[in-house]
């Protein structure tokens, strides 16, 4: 991966890629969950860390086989249960495949069953071997394989069933005879072969759930794949995408019918859209909710707040996280809110800062408002009550409340409380000087002619070159 992060934790679709094997795996009912972690194995345990999961440490790594020889312990004391082993760099496999496993391994009474997909360019995988039956004769890594075996296109995905007695008695004779000098996994499947035990396999339908990631660029693809995934399901289900190939829906992000989602919209975490909500263009949200028949129109940024039904955002708002819009308020281009209740039907139309603040229900705020609510040292908090009218350019030095119905005057700076129906004026007294435009004028047309003659009593001085 050229990185500093393990591999597991790089993220594909927001999620790391761990997750994605998790949810497939719980999905599947297994249970319990244990996993083998060697490579930064703190910072993995730590990622993973109260999902009822337990970690064993693979140190020092000597490959898949070593593995699930350091785990014996989490499996060996069920003897009548099915061992799902499963390789934790498989982003794309679904609970649903391995039902499908789980259940050709029962039909079968094998063994073990391994899942395998049938690529064009099987690359560096290892390759299925198969017998005349059908049934697996061995799995051959592609570092060690023949120029017979490298011409095989069905692969082993990395995926597992094991009864678990036939595992535990050839899983202590694995002997590191390879390339890499590893103790492979796959080389029980010709141990089990060789003690005349049956091997399954079951093809996955997608070739994809069976594809690795062990670069960027294949970290990428899996997004790729991941994102066109969660559009289909999306509209399959009623949402309107208008650019599936420039929208990114988040795992669990819900989006619900008759939402729009309109090109470059990024909804990320545990968003939610509701019905009639139109989101974008290139709008990114964050774990927000957005309420039925609201918009958030184009270049907006929502984190961690919530948009009442009916409500507007932008363009180009930005709300900070506990801010919420009420039913039918608006929030216009260039506005800022930050752990800010805007009441329903409120109105902050351009250019304003609201942070900190409670605002009550119909309350206008005029262009270039702002709530000075940090003094140096603490946040203090902005109340405007219901039906106040902000005029443009205000300022409000919290701590400070706007009485209901109050009106504040253009350009005013407000330290103080403003009562009920009281109108407040924070500004200077204006001063007229008639004519003085004229006067700075002729000062200046004064000054011009004054440098001018300077200068040309300098040339007239200056000798020529003739004397």
């Amino acid at each position: 991966m050229k990185s500093g992060r393990a591999k597991v934790l790089h993220p594909v679709l927001g999620v790391p890629l761990l997750e994605h094997v998790l949810r497939a795996v719980q999905g599947s009912g297994a249970d319990p969950v244990t996993v083998v972690v060697g490579h930064q194995a703190e910072a993995v345990e730590a990622a993973f860390a109260g999902r009822g999961l337990s970690f064993r440490r693979q140190q020092p790594p000597l490959g898949t086989g070593h593995a699930v020889q350091v785990a014996w312990e989490a499996f060996a004391a069920h003897p009548g249960r099915t061992l799902l082993v499963l390789n934790g760099d498989l982003p794309l496999l679904r609970a649903e495949t391995l039902g499908r496993l789980l259940q050709t391994h029962r039909e079968r009474r094998a063994a073990a069953t391994l899942l395998t997909v049938v690529l064009e360019d099987p690359a560096a995988y290892g390759r299925v071997v198969r017998d005349e039956t059908g049934g697996v004769r061995a799995i051959v890594e592609a570092k060690d394989a023949t120029r017979e075996e490298r011409a095989i296109h069905e692969i082993n995905a990395g995926v597992y069933a094991f009864e678990v007695p036939a595992l535990l008695g050839v899983l202590g004779r694995l002997q590191p005879q390879n390339a890499q000098g590893e103790y492979y996994l796959t080389d029980v499947v010709g141990l089990l072969r060789a003690a005349g035990q049956p091997v399954a396999a079951v093809a996955a339908a997608d070739p994809a759930e069976g594809l690795g990631v062990n670069s960027i660029a294949e970290l990428a693809e899996a997004t790729r794949t991941w994102r066109r995934r969660r559009t289909d399901a999306l509209m399959a289900a009623g949402v309107g995408i208008e650019d599936p190939d420039t929208t990114y829906v988040g795992l669990d992000v819900v989006a619900e019918p008759d939402a729009v989602l309109r090109p470059s919209t990024i909804l990320e975490g545990r968003t939610i859209v509701r019905a009639g909500a139109s989101i974008g263009p290139f709008a990114r949200l964050i774990d927000t909710e957005v309420g039925a028949d609201a918009q958030v129109l184009d270049h907006c940024v929502l984190r961690e707040s919530v948009v009442g039904p009916g409500a507007a955002i932008g363009p180009f708002a930005h709300l900070r996280p506990a801010s919420r819009v009420g039913a039918k308020a608006k929030v216009g281009n260039f506005v800022e809110l930050k752990k800010t209740d805007l009441g329903e039907g409120s109105k902050a139309p351009h250019l304003s800062y609201i942070g900190d603040a409670t605002v009550g229900p119909g309350v206008n705020i005029g262009a270039g408002t702002i709530t000075c609510n940090y003094d140096g040292a603490n946040k203090h908090p902005t109340r405007i009550e219901k039906g106040a009218f902000i005029g443009s350019d205000t300022t409000l030095v919290a701590p400070v409340t706007v009485g209901e119905g109050a009106y504040i005057a253009a350009g005013s700076a407000i330290t103080q409380d403003v009562p009920a129906g009281a109108l407040a004026l924070g500004r200077s007294r204006q001063i007229v000087k008639p004519g003085w435009a004229a006067e700075l004028g002729k000062r200046r047309a004064a000054k011009r002619a004054e440098a001018t003659h300077t200068a040309g009593e300098a040339v007239a001085a200056k000798p020529s070159r003739k004397d």
